[in-house]
């Protein structure tokens, strides 16, 4: 497995791949990686001849009051986990690698990022069309996978490929959890004890919003306010918890047959926030 920290070092890995014939796939990840990572990699093994995994914490989608500086960065762990997979090569770029001293141009969001994590998280996706556009821009990958529990930012992603005229192809991955159906993330690790064992409620919540939808329930914003209020009671801070356009990523009052939907939350237990979701296609 071959290891690059510069822009000139990754791209003469790939096109030695691609002289050969080889179809590239691509996974970027902030490391700390777990099976969720591992089953994008598995992915995009499945469309690809070779795979390279980017591992960079990217500044630009962490708030001020974030936890950027605390995020897990076990390279030695990952770079073994990248090998046991199969992984052909792992970019690890610095930040100056892929911003250099000082940034002159930004790229605006105009339409899907106004609710779910975008509405809670300003600036959040601008960071990672970014940096996932740098990213495309110097590997030039033939596939991309992606994770759905980031349904918001495969989205936007996939607009962005769209718009910008990017010639990838993104898989998104099924979401990979845990035995009591806590979706995997990197930011698991910050759960003590008795959070962690609370945790899987939010899937719970979902899973049983889900039924009742499909079930033809009609209130729709009456089951939201309970399922808020129990997560409440248990201990968890809400953040969002709703019905979206898969299209549009915007809340929906009143579902209909023939659409595709998502039901996603975001929690706080403690200071660690988790996402999840679940696609509904009625």
């Amino acid at each position: 497995m071959n290891v690059s920290d510069t822009i000139q070092g990754i791209r003469q890995e790939v096109a030695s791949l691609k002289k050969q014939g080889k179809r590239v796939g691509f996974v970027p990840t902030m490391g700390a990686l777990h099976s969720g990572h591992l089953s994008l990699i598995e992915l995009a093994k499945k469309h690809a001849d070779e795979v390279v995994v980017s591992i960079y914490v990217n500044p630009e989608q962490f708030g001020p009051d974030e936890d950027y500086e605390e995020y897990p960065r076990p390279l030695d762990v990952d770079l073994e986990e990248c090998k046991k997979a199969g992984v052909s090569t792992v970019f690890t770029p610095s930040d100056d690698i892929m911003y250099g001293d000082e940034k002159f141009l930004s790229i605006d969001i105009d339409k899907l990022n106004e609710h779910m994590d975008g509405g809670s998280r300003p600036g959040f996706f601008e960071g990672i069309v970014l940096v996932v556009n740098k990213f495309f821009n110097i590997i030039e990958p033939d596939v991309a996978a992606f994770g759905q529990k980031d349904i918001q930012q495969f989205r936007i992603l996939s607009r962005m490929v769209e718009e910008f005229n990017h010639d990838v192809e993104l898989l998104m991955g099924p979401i990979i959890r845990a035995n009591d159906g806590l979706a995997l993330s990197s930011r698991n690790a910050y759960l003590d004890d008795h959070q962690r064992k609370i945790a899987p409620g939010l899937y719970r919540a979902l899973q049983y919003l889900k039924k009742q939808i499909e079930d033809g329930a009609k209130n729709l914003e009456m089951m939201l306010n309970h399922q808020k209020a129990e997560l409440e009671a248990k201990g968890f801070e809400i953040d969002y918890l709703n019905l979206f356009s898969y299209q549009k990523m915007a809340p929906v009052k009143e579902p209909e047959t023939g659409t595709k939907y998502v039901l996603a939350g975001a929690v706080y237990l403690g200071e660690t926030r988790l996402i999840d979701n679940i696609i509904i296609e009625l």
